[in-house]
């Protein structure tokens, strides 16, 4: 068990001070342009998805293409350096869309351009690509397996 350090009458007094002079978190505007980033995303991803079902596709074929779609638009802003810029002012609206995941990929990537297209660039993008798709892999496996259990249908 880890050894509790019991902290002096003088450092409560100075983390008290210290915590009541600590500028206060912008919540409400974080929220909104998290809400409005986001919105703009999902709103390029919403006419992607039209441009396909204008073409022929169902609801439902148009969603793969248009997350395709999502993804090399974010792995393009990120090449560009734009992509930073967008979560910078969005917060978690410009991080958590399928566009976020490709930064995500596309940034380490970009890092390690300088050690080769196979040994930096290639090796970093599957850095955290393999996590991801081994979690979802196993979680997609235990889902199924559970409804066809419970329901008996494959």
């Amino acid at each position: 068990m880890a050894k509790v350090r019991k902290l002096s009458p003088e450092m409560k007094k100075y983390q008290n001070m210290a915590g009541r002079l600590r500028p206060g978190k912008p919540i409400v505007k974080n929220a909104v342009a998290a809400f409005f980033v986001g919105g703009l995303i999902c709103s390029v991803g919403q006419g992607a998805q039209w441009f396909f079902m204008r073409h022929g596709m169902t609801p439902k074929e148009a969603t793969s293409p248009t997350t395709v779609v999502m993804i090399g638009v974010g792995a393009l802003l990120t090449g560009l350096g734009w992509y930073d810029r967008v979560v910078k002012v969005g917060g978690m609206g410009g991080s958590l869309p399928i566009t976020g995941f490709s930064n995500a990929m596309v940034a380490p990537a970009m890092d390690s351009r300088t050690e080769g297209l196979v040994l930096g660039v290639g090796a970093k993008l599957f850095t955290v690509a393999g996590p991801v798709l081994t979690y979802g892999l196993a979680a997609a496996f235990v889902v199924g397996l559970l409804r066809y259990l419970i329901t008996g249908v494959a």
